[in-house]
């Protein structure tokens, strides 16, 4: 008898946010629990884990028998068919060889991505790509993430390190990003990128809705939502510009890849995604060659916090066909 469940993860920085799959794909349960409750090393990560799938099971009344697998999607460089994280920006593990501990501990098997590639899979197989082939996917929260899906397969390159257009550099002397480079993509239009902006206008003396309200860095997405309502100058100027380069951005993208869609997900779409799309839409077309834009569509994702958690789901479901 095939056992009934899936269990899928979102692992970040801050947070482990898992979910029960049943056999009709349906979430039956969720948890969220902070990555930084038991201390900052890669042990005590891979405690919170754990300890996320022993309360959901315990909690959602399922049995450990009935679970046919587990998989997450985790920031940084990540050898998905070894299950090793080689590099973490957010999180303390390299050459971090965390299947291995799962897989002993509930004695099923335990896969693993890039999260923001796994979010661009869940929104090809659950979300706004369903039915299409080709898929670029960008996804902006705190830094900015890429994922490619290519004649229907996940693209992750050699050592599965493709994708990271968010560090496509527009502009060698722009601003410094924290991968060492200048003028990456990310450096723009991620929040980090949009803080940095915002954070110089105020020490300019300008005044802004914004002020005293980045935290570790920076803002949180509703806090720009509502300063956009209010029209404030220096967010207005900080989405402008992040719209700006994700329309050049994009345009480079259509070109290299001619795909059937573009798609927009992450935590400041998720927030202001309409508001983004819009202002790309107005600019994109001067930096992509017109026979190619007219066969591209530009969406939001459907899934939001769910895109990672669905891809996690196909990643199972890929592996044991």
């Amino acid at each position: 008898m095939a056992k009934k469940y899936n269990i899928c993860l979102d692992i970040g920085g801050t947070k482990v946010l898992g979910a029960i799959f049943n056999e009709k794909e349906e979430i039956i349960y969720r948890l969220k629990k902070k990555t930084k409750e038991g201390g900052d090393d890669s042990a005590n990560v891979e405690k919170v884990i754990i300890s996320v799938v022993e309360e959901m099971i315990s909690e959602s009344g399922i049995k450990t028998k009935d679970v046919n697998a587990i998989a997450a999607g985790a920031p940084g460089v990540i050898d998905s068919g070894a299950g090793i994280v080689l590099f973490s920006p957010n999180l303390p593990w390299r050459d971090y060889d965390i299947r291995t501990p799962i897989e002993k501990k509930f004695g099923v098997p335990f896969f693993i991505g890039n999260d923001v590639n796994v979010g661009v899979l869940g929104e090809y197989t659950h979300g706004a790509a369903r039915g299409y082939h080709n898929v670029v996917g960008f996804f902006v929260g705190t830094g900015m993430g890429g994922g490619l899906i290519l004649n229907d397969q996940l693209f992750t390159g050699n050592g599965f390190k493709a994708a990271e257009y968010g560090h496509l550099i527009l502009d060698p002397e722009g601003p410094l990003c924290n991968c060492g480079q200048r003028g990456c993509l990310e450096a723009f239009s991620s929040k980090k990128g949009m803080t940095a902006y915002i954070t110089e206008q105020m020490n300019r003396g300008r005044k802004s809705l914004m002020e005293g309200k980045i935290e570790n860095g920076v803002f949180k997405s509703k806090i720009l939502k509502k300063a956009l309502a209010e029209k404030d100058d220096v967010a207005s100027e900080a989405v402008d510009r992040a719209c700006h380069y994700l329309a050049v951005a994009t345009g480079n993208m259509i070109n290299t890849f001619s795909p059937d869609v573009v798609v927009y997900g992450g935590g400041v779409i998720e927030a202001v995604g309409d508001i983004f799309l819009k202002k790309i839409l107005k600019e994109v077309d001067r930096y992509c060659m017109p026979s190619i834009r007219t066969t591209v569509e530009l969406k939001i994702a459907d899934l939001g916090d769910d895109s990672i958690l669905y891809g996690a789901l196909s990643m199972i479901e890929e592996a044991q066909k």
